[in-house]
């Protein structure tokens, strides 16, 4: 008899909002229409853009700081209009970028434990789009490489640690709506409000494939899958809601194409490449969708909907390096509420085992990169560096702390600032150097051993003390002896304590304790 049923591991995935008393309340989430996340997290903070009167900002908490926000919470304020679209760096936990209606890109550094009071001085400034900035997105195996997508239809890719631009990609001749990375960052492909999709070399902005995607007049988004293949979701010419799989090298026809509803929210896909599980979240929806990706046909399986009764105004998902593999969980979600709640929401397979279950977590990406900045745009590609998420969970540290010890790949690379990154770790060195050099020269001195050392000068003193005490101690064991031994003489002789005194046979230093 026919497998009616696809064997699949997550099959029975399940999704569980946190109590109240676990998220994040109280929070003035952005009123702005544009078609964004407007939360971004990783193991270490969840960030929210705000409402920002005067200006544009974000929220940036720490995860264990849930419960109700205070109003005069510090922000990241520093942009002149609303902010739109902002992303954490992979290979450093503590840097966001963000994109705003001032056409400028900020790089900001959130020291640990979060921030104390309202930042409004960048670490770096990237200014060249003459338009609003909607999409920020770092390469994902090398450092300090970041896409920003503006109003202006230009595609800039910067060396954030220079403030210099790498490649200018200028062929759309429409507003871009999505922008996405392959695996390993030598590809890009966006979706354009011109209906089609594009397959782009970032280092020189040719265009390597275009075709026509979604027919619908509404914006579509598309993103890269770990095998090549692109996913994307629109709108049919019937305003239904679509997605399609593609091939990057043939983009006139979709593998496969499906209608979902009519719904007329946009889908945002978030896609685990760890995994191959994609969630579908749609702007104003109340359901969260997700589906498995195989590279055989149909593709795409269906396998379950979250749904609550609250509808979602943005969404946040976190990486695999900071999910709870004790439960088994491997996709959480922050649900932004109009409310203005931040709902947690974990989606866990459900096992009764207690161990490390080594077919739900492959190795993920690392923190550390892959390569740096200027590899990258001499033509040299990199695959993310992967870490076991079993040792990653031994300890709340993150795979960055592993490897800091390195001098190889040291973290000080990721300070941003204009002077040369690479000079600081090579400081040490000669200091080092020095010491080693001067240790056999002190070996051969023969005058070096006998001159006392401050160390050995303190302990010197110090047993001196020891000594003198000692001896203080020794002179009036002696004297109280003295002092016994005159007593019990006169003791015999029947006088009493006053005639001692009186008579001075006992010496005064005797009697004095």
């Amino acid at each position: 008899m026919a497998r009616v049923v696809r064997n699949s591991k997550f099959r029975h995935v399940f999704g569980q909002a946190s109590k109240k008393s676990d998220c994040y309340d109280n929070i003035r989430i952005t009123k702005s229409a544009w078609d964004s996340t407007f939360c971004s997290v990783n193991p270490k903070f969840v960030a929210i853009i705000t409402e920002s009167a005067g200006g544009g900002a974000f929220l940036v908490l720490p995860l264990d700081k849930v419960g109700r926000i205070d109003r005069d919470v510090p922000l990241v304020s520093g942009h002149k209009a609303a902010v739109l679209d902002i992303a954490w760096c992979p290979h450093n936990d503590n840097v966001i970028a963000s994109g705003s209606e001032d056409c400028s890109v900020k790089i900001w550094e959130i020291p640990d434990g979060g921030i104390t009071q309202t930042l409004t001085q960048s670490s770096v400034d990237l200014v060249a789009h003459q338009r609003r900035v909607g999409q920020v997105a770092w390469h994902p195996s090398a450092l300090n490489v970041l896409l920003s997508a503006g109003g202006d239809m230009k595609i800039f890719i910067w060396n954030v640690s220079k403030s210099t631009i790498l490649s200018t990609i200028d062929c759309h001749p429409e507003v871009i709506l999505s922008v996405s990375w392959n695996y390993n960052g030598s590809r890009i492909v966006t979706s354009c409000k011109d209906k089609m999709f594009r397959v782009i070399n970032p280092r020189n902005g040719d265009v390597l494939q275009s075709g026509a995607g979604h027919q619908g007049g509404k914006p579509a988004r598309a993103i890269y899958l770990r095998d090549g293949r692109i996913f994307s979701t629109g709108f049919s010419k019937m305003a239904e809601r679509q997605y399609a799989v593609w091939d990057e090298n043939n983009l006139g026809a979709p593998l496969t194409m499906d209608e979902l509803d009519s719904s007329n929210g946009i889908l945002f896909p978030f896609y685990d490449q760890d995994t191959n599980v994609i969630f579908l979240c749609g702007k104003g929806d109340s359901a969260i969708r997700y589906f498995e990706y195989t590279p055989e046909a149909p593709y795409i399986h269906f396998l379950s909907t979250y749904t609550s009764s609250d509808p979602q105004r943005g969404m946040g998902s976190m990486p695999k390096r900071g999910l709870n593999i004790a439960s088994c969980e491997i996709a959480r979600f922050y649900k932004l509420l109009n409310s203005g709640l931040c709902e947690v929401i974990s989606f866990t397979v459900p096992r009764k085992s207690e161990l490390f279950q080594d077919d739900l977590y492959p190795d993920t990406a690392a923190e550390e990169h892959s390569i740096t900045a200027d590899e990258w745009i001499q033509g040299q590609d990199a695959d993310p560096k992967l870490a076991s998420i079993r040792d990653l969970h031994s300890g709340p540290r993150s795979p960055i702390s592993v490897h800091v010890s390195s001098p190889s790949q040291p973290k000080q690379e990721v300070v941003f600032g204009k002077q040369n990154i690479t000079s600081k770790p090579s400081e040490p060195r000669p200091t080092n150097t020095n010491v080693t050099q001067q240790k056999p020269q002190t070996e051969q001195s023969p005058v070096q051993p006998t001159k006392p050392s401050p160390t050995n000068q303190t302990a010197a003193s110090s047993n001196d003390n020891l000594q003198k005490q000692l001896e203080l101690i020794l002179s009036r064991l002696d004297a109280i002896e003295r002092r016994v031994e005159a007593v019990e003489k006169l003791a015999k002789n029947n006088q009493t304590r006053e005639s001692i005194v009186e008579n001075n046979t006992i010496p005064n230093d005797d009697l004095q304790f």
